[in-house]
């Protein structure tokens, strides 16, 4: 029988989106969310007939948005739960319906690879000054009527959002270290795909005792990805959105996308104010981390244009 687990493999880090499982206008049912899985990991399976090692994160902003909704509306009912135990919950249930919907399609193909999530936890420093000034979008999208009334009974931090609506916003602390990163490193090179860091994973920090212990934040899934990509030895890293390629001007009438640009390139456009700090900068923040920490390649695109990025036909492709 072949060896289908071989540490020879070109190793992929792939980041997805909250909204990879919940669609604008659906309503977050399991479903919705297993239906959307399915197509999703349809489109991954590209990767895996392409032979690489495989690992997988992803956002959770509609799900914990969810989550945190219902703990508010049962806080009179049930203990509130703190937002770290809630990345937890999402880590699992997004992480069922991915792995889930992984295996029927290697199962459909008789590919006898397995997948495995993993509840990650990533280190922050009890000192960054994100904690002093919530900036991280989380949950669903409001209208300024609904996000006033959200503010006044729920005690939250309300921002408009890009023009798409209103959302709350927690503080989010630097990444510092991914504590499941040999795991996740291991369980890849073995040949599984390893579904992991969702949500940018949960925030923890280091007590004076030197225990661990959960905080009331959000990690950036987008670097916190990058960072797990190089820890792991990614030589590609690969973010999913809904465009297929990056713009620079984008909503202008000059807008005009990047196809493909040097490290040095995209820090420039970043510095000129071209990505946008809540919507596409964590994203190129994130590539020229993995780029500048050992990365050979990135690529920014949405999932229908995957197969045609990875020969360069599509997509938005970064360089060293």
């Amino acid at each position: 029988m072949e060896d289908l687990y071989r540490s020879d493999r070109e190793m992929v880090l792939v980041a997805l989106g909250g909204n990879a499982l919940i669609k604008e206008g659906e309503r977050g049912t399991i479903s919705e969310q297993e239906k959307n899985a399915d197509d999703i990991c349809g489109k991954l399976m590209v990767l895996v007939e392409r032979d690489y090692n495989i690992v997988l994160t992803h956002g959770n902003g509609p799900q914990v948005g969810i989550q945190i909704i219902k703990n508010e509306l049962a806080k009179d009912i049930f203990p509130m739960m703190p937002f770290d135990v809630l990345v937890a919950e999402t880590e699992g249930s997004m992480g069922y319906f991915l792995q889930n919907a992984f295996l029927n399609h290697l199962r459909r193909k008789n590919i006898r690879r397995y997948v495995v999530t993993v509840i990650t936890q990533v280190v922050v420093d009890r000192d960054d000054p994100a904690f002093k000034k919530p900036t991280k979008p989380v949950g669903m999208f409001y209208s300024e009527q609904e996000a006033k009334r959200f503010a006044e009974t729920f005690n939250w931090t309300m921002v408009e959002d890009a023009g798409r609506g209103w959302r709350r916003v927690v503080p989010s602390p630097k990444p510092q270290k991914v504590i499941q990163r040999f795991m996740v490193r291991h369980a890849a090179q073995e040949g599984n795909i390893v579904i992991a860091a969702g949500g940018g994973g949960i925030p923890i920090w280091i007590k004076g005792n030197n225990d661990y212990e959960g905080v009331e934040a959000v990690v950036d899934k987008d670097l916190s990805s990058a960072i797990l990509g190089t820890l792991i030895e990614a030589s590609l890293f690969i973010i999913l959105m809904p465009l297929s390629k990056v713009y620079v001007n984008f909503g202008k009438p000059d807008q005009r996308p990047l196809v493909k640009a040097s490290l040095e390139e995209l820090k420039k456009y970043y510095e000129e104010g071209q990505f946008p700090p809540g919507n596409m900068g964590p994203k190129i923040e994130a590539v020229s981390y993995f780029l500048e920490h050992g990365g050979r390649r990135a690529i920014i695109t949405n999932p229908e244009s995957l197969a045609l990025a990875l020969d360069e036909k599509e997509g938005s492709h970064f360089y060293p």
